[in-house]
């Protein structure tokens, strides 16, 4: 019975991602996924628990997406949603769709709906998703699980960084879920159907088409999280090992040293790296 509802639940999706795409609600669920990574100008404190301003800043991309996993033994996953470009005036492109989809074997019961942030760190990770048509994660570009907090620590995992920076939450949990192997394919029917025409994503991340409208509620959340006043917060930030080779560090400034704990990650109820 729970397989064939997971079946069940797996084949929605897909037909979802394959045939019923839309655009305007793919933005709006991509800005409510980046509100929940991102720091809350509101609550400057909430940025000690989220994908770093500074990292944030110097992101030449953003790829958001949600994918659902589902299997008894055998298991299948399908996953959509939108990527975008920094552009040189600091503005963000329009937003091509994305979607993945595949299969898998192993000791797994159960289904989960996860969702992403890609940060693209260089410039040749933004053409790797406007030029492959699809892009298999870890293959061409390496990728690590990305740094969550503020201060020092963050500023070396940077100087260390990857091309590409991975994010996710899962059932509560927040960390960097391994996308290795992972294949996102660009969604040429739903940008067809959306600009009106064919138009290639490289096109659409280069800025060479206006950014339409329905993106504006994306980077509205973007661009507030980069305005977060940091100045009265403690210097913390957990860093997965992925970044140093070794094992995960919580670091704080040496203010901190003496009188305050390393940073830890939220509980598993609320967000965990991983």
């Amino acid at each position: 019975m729970f397989a064939s509802r997971a079946q069940t639940q797996i084949g929605t999706h897909a037909r979802n991602v394959h045939a019923g795409f839309s655009l305007p609600s793919e933005c709006q669920r991509a800005a409510t996924i980046l509100q929940g990574f991102l720091a809350d100008p509101t609550h400057p404190e909430s940025a000690l628990n989220s994908i770093p301003k500074s990292v944030l800043l110097q992101a030449k991309g953003l790829a958001v997406f949600t994918v659902v996993k589902a299997g008894f033994v055998w298991s299948g996953k399908a996953g959509s949603g939108v990527v975008m470009a920094r552009l040189p005036d600091g503005s963000w492109s329009a937003p091509s769709c994305i979607f993945t989809a595949g299969v898998g074997f192993g000791f797994q019961i159960g289904a989960d709906l996860t969702e992403f942030v890609i940060v693209m760190n260089t410039e040749e990770a933004v053409r790797s998703f406007g030029l492959a048509g699809n892009l298999t994660i870890g293959g061409n570009l390496s990728t690590a699980v990305g740094p969550i907090g503020t201060g020092t620590g963050v500023s070396s995992a940077i100087l260390h960084s990857s091309p590409m920076f991975t994010y996710s939450r899962s059932k509560g949990l927040y960390g960097g879920l391994s996308l290795e192997g992972t294949v996102l394919m660009e969604n040429k029917d739903a940008n067809s159907t959306f600009y009106g025409q064919p138009i290639p994503a490289m096109d659409l991340l280069l800025g060479r088409v206006p950014a339409p409208e329905v993106a504006s509620v994306m980077y509205e959340v973007v661009e507030a999280a980069e305005q977060v006043d940091e100045s009265g917060l403690p210097g913390q930030a957990y860093v997965p090992h992925e970044q140093f080779g070794g094992p995960a560090q919580a670091l704080h400034t040496d203010e901190q040293e003496n009188e305050a704990e390393p940073a830890q990650p939220a509980s598993a109820s609320d967000k965990q790296p991983m």
